[in-house]
This record gives C-alpha cells, sequence and structure tokens, in this order.
C-alpha cells in the first residue's frame, strides 16, 4: 500500500500550505446525497455519532468533508464501551472501537449491528517495558507487574504474546487500568511494563525511552468496527445518511493518508498531543487508513477472537458474531447507493 513520505518538524509549515489546498478541492468534490432521497428529505435527519477526542469529528472537518444535508451531533465518548452502550440504550446512532466491545455485544445480544470496518495501524497497539527494567522479551515478563485494559485489545494481544512465550496472565502480575491511570502507573514506577494502544502509549515512548517488546502487528486483526444502532439502520432516511456518512469517511481517510500533517494539526487541537509526536506515530504505522465494507474474512477474523476470549476465560460463555453484522452498506462503500 503507498505510503506517504517521513515528514518531520522542518516540513511542517512548508507541508502545511499543500494540505490545506487539497483540504478544499475534497470538499468541492464531496458526493451528493443519496438519489433515493433529497437533500431536503435528509434535512429533516440528525445523526447522533460518538468520536474520539481527535478522530472522525476532527478528521471530517479538517477533510472538507463535513458539509452533510442532514445535521451531525457528535458526542465524544472515549471507549467502546461506551459506544455500544449508548447505542443499545437508543442514544446515538453511530459509533466505533476495536472488536473486543464487539464480541461483548455480541454474547450479550445488545441492540447494535457492526456495518463496515476501519483499517488502522498495530503498531500504536504495543507492549511495552520501563527502561530500567531487566525486560527484553515477552517471555521476561513472569512475575512482573504489566498494566493492560481489560476487554480491550491490550488484554487480547498480550494474551497471544504470553501464550506465544509459554506464559499466561496467571504467570505475570496483570494488573486492569484505564490508559490514563496507567500511564499515571508508568509514571510513578508501579509498572514493569504496560500492554496499551493510541496517544498514551506513544506519550510513554517519547517521554520514558520505553523499550518496545512487541506490537500489534501478527496478534491484531487490524479490523476496527463501525457500530450502528439498528433503529438507524432500520428506518430508510437514517439509512441513507448514514450511507452518505460513510462515503464521506472513506474519502476523508484517503484524503488523512495524502495529508497526514493537516490531519495531526486537527488532531493536535483536540487531544492536545503535540503535531510532532503525531507525525512520528504515523511514519511508523503498519499501514494506510481505509474504510471497508462487510465481508466473510472479516467476520471469521472477529468469530476467532470471540472464541479465544472463550478460551481465556475472558467470556462466561460463547458469542455467535455474525448475527450482528450487517452487509446493507456495501453499496454506499462499493461506490453505489446504499442497500
Amino acid at each position: 500500500m503507498f505510503k506517504t513520505p517521513l515528514i518531520n518538524r522542518r516540513h511542517l509549515l512548508q507541508a502545511s500550505l499543500g494540505a490545506a489546498a487539497c483540504a478544499s478541492t475534497v470538499g468541492r468534490t464531496a458526493l451528493a446525497a443519496p438519489a433515493a432521497h433529497t437533500a431536503q428529505d435528509l434535512a429533516k435527519v440528525t445523526l447522533r455519532i460518538a468520536t474520539y477526542k481527535g478522530l472522525w469529528r476532527a478528521l471530517i472537518t479538517a477533510s472538507g468533508q463535513g458539509q452533510t444535508p442532514y445535521r451531525i451531533e457528535w458526542r465524544e465518548l472515549n471507549n467502546g464501551v461506551q459506544h455500544i452502550e449508548a447505542l443499545n440504550g437508543d442514544a446515538l446512532d453511530l459509533g466505533s472501537g476495536s472488536e473486543i466491545p464487539a464480541l461483548f455485544a455480541a454474547r450479550q445480544k445488545a441492540q447494535v449491528r457492526f456495518i463496515a470496518v476501519t483499517r488502522e495501524d498495530l503498531h500504536n497497539q504495543v507492549t511495552l517495558a520501563r527502561k530500567d527494567a531487566p525486560i527484553q522479551r515477552i517471555a521476561d515478563l513472569k512475575g512482573k507487574r504489566v498494566g493492560y485494559v481489560r476487554a480491550t485489545t491490550s488484554h487480547y494481544y498480550l494474551s497471544r504474546q504470553l501464550a506465544e512465550a509459554g506464559l499466561s496472565f496467571a504467570d505475570i502480575q496483570a494488573i486492569n487500568l484505564s490508559p490514563a491511570d496507567g500511564l499515571s502507573a508508568f509514571d510513578r514506577g508501579d509498572l514493569d511494563a504496560w500492554a496499551i494502544y493510541g496517544y498514551n502509549g506513544q506519550i510513554a515512548r517519547l517521554r520514558y525511552g520505553v523499550r518496545v517488546l512487541k506490537t500489534g502487528v501478527g496478534y491484531l486483526s487490524g479490523n476496527f468496527p463501525i457500530y450502528a444502532n439498528p433503529r438507524a439502520v432500520d428506518d430508510p432516511l437514517r439509512h441513507a445518511a448514514i450511507g452518505d456518512y460513510l462515503q464521506r469517511l472513506r474519502r476523508a481517510y484517503i484524503w488523512a493518508n495524502n495529508n497526514y500533517l493537516a490531519y495531526a494539526q486537527a488532531q493536535s487541537a483536540e487531544t492536545r498531543v503535540p503535531v510532532g509526536d503525531l507525525i512520528e506515530l504515523w511514519n511508523n504505522r503498519s499501514t494506510d487508513y481505509e474504510l471497508r465494507p462487510v465481508d466473510d474474512a472479516v467476520v471469521k477474523g472477529h468469530q476467532a477472537v470471540a472464541d479465544t476470549f472463550l478460551q481465556l476465560g475472558v467470556l462466561d460463555g460463547p458469542a455467535q458474531v455474525a448475527p450482528l453484522w450487517s452487509r446493507s452498506f456495501t453499496g454506499a462503500l462499493q461506490g453505489g447507493q446504499p442497500g
């Protein structure tokens, strides 16, 4: 897949001028609302969309895709469990997250559908060791204090990395902490190692000079489902609006791959993470962004995660994920009309 050139802080100003021009072009060429429903029809719709700090809201705005014929009501919820709970309670129309909250939703038969997947960087899903700890490899985690976030990607890939080294959670001092609490614990020296993702992992790498033991590559599928409210999926007008939003999101990701500096600036404005740090994370990515429709491989991969968590004893019984996956937006994501 095409990779954009490395960017350093000295190039930020020059790159930002070209990025701004491209954002304007993307905005002017945005697709119209699906023909089956006029802009006047969609003007009656308000989509309630959950965003993580620095993600969809920043991306849609920076890429010039925010001039929608329907209204978007953004709600900032910073973990996938919260997204699914809000969808299940009919407080949202769209959300997103990893496969892990999604499989718990399947186990609990929650009122949620998975309608597409984004492909995202797995090098920002990392198992880190403190530089002053005698830990060079995953096998060295035996008996050590290891932070993780239960029922998330970090729980999953850490369990697989331990198993590969002949260990289990019973062989380490596993400490379940939120990302923010984990960063504080790492700062205090209360953890020897930490399985973490996203900005907090990047902050730890830059601030503490940690040792990266493993990343999520080879352990995670790289699929991050888009969650939807089944009531919205079944409603013709909201369905059409969601289809249009997915088209815009797909174009926004394509734009971000080629104009990451402008996106990093928008992310930084929300997260306060320095632009240069975001650029460094992007330059070391495992893959570009991509939005894909649901297919058999996506569903099969998600079921494999569910089966692994059942074996680990994280789930209290089998979870069948297939009934919660919907392919009704395949047409929208392949360039046609929503299904």
